[in-house]
């Protein structure tokens, strides 16, 4: 799930108080080549960061413009400075990603030639401990991308029914565990509420025979992606925004978009395959009655995956796949 902005503290060139970010965008060459760049053409990235991969975008357009959303208020500010160099070739704004057509439309834009979405937590969420997005630095129990959100982490442990703790386990952690997981919460969160992150860690670990300690993984690893994909939303929106992405293109427009585990991966490809799909009459229909036409090519059967020479500089990549459709 984690992709490859990364951020060290120290001071911005303008002498902020801002996170620096070291930059190793994933897949960055492959991004730029799927976009298809053109020095006057319209570019969206969904989920800036550090500004890694709007920086390479932006640097490619002239009389083009990207404009580039994040969620995250520290990924707003720092891309802000990173991007200012651009001029108006770059603009930055607050939103999610699902809420682009929105933007668009505020922005009078239309006719895109480009969207990416590098989908998930970035490096910088995971490695703030205070956060909450880690199990392995103490914490508030929080995960929120955006830390305005309602929902945290504490709500959904000490809150949410048996039966909804052991969906989220087990459906969007893949844990075979769940069942034993969410009965050790329920059962402590009834002496008192669960408020710190290795606290919960400990619960999990409850669960496991011998604590987990012979896992290939850490014990607590699934189910904090999880609780972090049900606190943000992160599943649930991925197919309404890809249809809303392509009707945001203009003909021959590319969406590309990252994944980095593989229930991420499989909504997307499920987004594309129905888009690409056309004609959804019965097989034995001697003609198409339902009039459904393809909206998108998809550019790439398989997913583009990091090269060896990648990896060995950003093992965070390992995990990060690619899809790029392209608009009929």
């Amino acid at each position: 799930m984690m992709n490859d902005k990364e951020f060290k503290n120290d001071r911005s060139a303008t002498g902020a108080d801002l996170p620096e970010f070291s930059h190793k965008p994933v897949l960055l060459d492959e991004v730029l080549d799927a976009l298809n760049l053109r020095e006057d053409g319209m570019f969206l990235d969904g989920t800036v960061g550090g500004a890694g991969h709007s920086s390479a975008i932006a640097s490619k357009l002239t009389t083009g413009k990207l404009i580039a959303l994040d969620r995250d208020d520290t990924a707003i500010a720092v891309a802000t400075e990173r991007l200012s160099r651009f001029g108006d070739r770059a603009e930055v704004v607050k939103s999610n990603f699902a809420d682009m057509a929105n933007v668009c439309k505020d922005k009078g834009v239309s006719g895109l030639d480009g969207i990416l979405l590098d989908l998930g937590v970035s490096s910088h969420q995971l490695d703030t401990p205070e956060r909450g997005f880690s199990y392995m630095h103490d914490a508030p129990l929080d995960m929120r991308m955006d830390r305005t959100a309602p929902i945290d982490a504490a709500y959904v442990v000490n809150n949410y029914e048996r039966s909804e703790l052991i969906r989220i386990i087990r459906d969007y952690g893949e844990e075979k565990f769940a069942v034993k997981i969410a009965d050790k919460i329920c059962k402590r969160r009834a002496e008192k509420p669960i408020e710190r992150t290795l606290e919960l860690v400990e619960i999990i670990k409850s669960a496991f025979p011998d604590g987990g300690r012979y896992l290939k993984h850490h014990p607590a690893m699934r189910t904090f992606q999880a609780i972090r994909i049900e606190v943000n939303g992160e599943l649930e929106i991925i197919a309404n925004t890809v249809k809303d992405a392509v009707e945001l293109l203009a003909p021959g427009g590319r969406l590309a978009i990252i994944t980095f585990h593989s229930l991420e991966d499989r909504a997307v490809k499920e987004a594309f395959n129905k888009l690409a799909q056309g004609c959804t009459c019965p097989h034995d229909f001697p003609v198409c009655v339902c009039g459904n036409k393809p909206k998108v090519k998809i550019v790439s059967k398989k997913p583009i995956v990091s090269t060896p020479e990648e990896l060995k500089i950003n093992p965070r990549a390992h995990s990060a796949k690619l899809r790029v459709a392209e608009k009929l």
